[in-house]
């Protein structure tokens, strides 16, 4: 009641649209409301995301000409003036039943995988008036889990002779990683290495080829705490 002594009407709150369902008299309506949500879920979700609404309206709908507005039409390959899917005649052979679905799996004439959601509109008499579908092409998706579960998948084993290959921003790099790996399977820290520990370091790194690139046993005798002249020696022994 206000000051006055009248009675004051509290404001209604806004109906969300999905709230309104089953109160629309016409599919001119329901596109009024649902045009710019469709082309909003559209846009957000991706061109991979088409949303249709189909016209169910008539008394016997002709389900070859079913699409009154689409976005993304591409992805069933569409477009307004289109048939209906496989649950169209489904759906209006029985209005009585909840047809409203989500989640469920779709495959194109191509044999891509689509994720729907489908709900449908009534009239104040239940009559069904349009379908407002989502439909996304999940295949991609599973081609890229295809693709990861093949690459982190258990590997095969490695053959004993395989080739170990080692990568880096230059030639330095690649011999740190080298000396590095070397030294890790050795299974010890520099300053516990024993005098066969380094010479088998060394050893290994002549084979590689290391001590043949540029200030390669000056860079492995630094790493092995040793000085250039005793890794000569321990060269020349491991040739030996």
């Amino acid at each position: 009641m206000s000051k006055n002594g009248t009675t004051t009407q509290a404001p209604q709150p806004l109906l969300d649209p999905l709230s309104r369902m089953g109160t629309y008299e016409s599919v001119e309506e329901i596109l009024t409301v649902f045009r710019p949500v469709m082309h909003a879920i559209a846009a957000a979700s991706g061109p991979g995301c088409e949303v249709v609404l189909h016209d169910l309206s008539a008394d016997k709908p002709d389900l070859g000409h079913t699409i009154a507005a689409i976005e993304n039409g591409h992805v069933t390959g569409r477009e307004v003036g289109g048939p209906s899917s496989s649950l169209g005649a489904a759906v209006l052979h029985n209005q009585s039943e909840d047809h409203n679905a989500f989640g469920y799996r779709g495959l194109t004439s191509d044999g891509r995988e689509l994720r729907c959601s489908s709900v449908y509109f009534r009239n104040s008499a239940g009559r069904i008036l349009a379908a407002f579908c989502i439909n996304v092409d999940v295949s991609a998706l599973h081609q890229a889990r295809s693709l990861l579960d093949g690459l982190l998948s258990q590997p095969s084993p490695i053959a004993p002779d395989a080739p170990n290959e080692f990568f880096g921003r230059d030639l330095v790099a690649v011999m740190d990683v080298m000396v590095a790996e070397a030294i890790r399977e050795i299974g010890k820290p520099t300053d516990q290495m024993s005098r066969e520990d380094r010479i088998s370091v060394l050893a290994r790194m002549d084979a590689q080829g290391v001590l043949q690139m540029r200030k390669g046993v000056e860079s492995v005798a630094a790493r092995l705490g040793i000085s250039r002249v005793t890794a000569y020696s321990y060269l020349d022994e491991a040739r030996r």
